[in-house]
């Protein structure tokens, strides 16, 4: 029996899965810098 052991590491990250990642980056980014500038729209709240 070997002394070593195997370790079961993820597959890499499809293209899409980077791209969706991406997206929502720049739209959370987005979303901050609004968020920032008061530009959010008051719902009665």
């Amino acid at each position: 029996m070997p002394k070593t052991a195997a370790i079961a590491l993820a597959p890499s990250s499809s293209l899409f899965s980077r791209l969706l990642a991406t997206i929502d980056r720049l739209l959370l980014a987005y979303a901050e810098m609004t968020i920032k500038n008061g530009d959010v729209p008051r719902f009665g709240l």
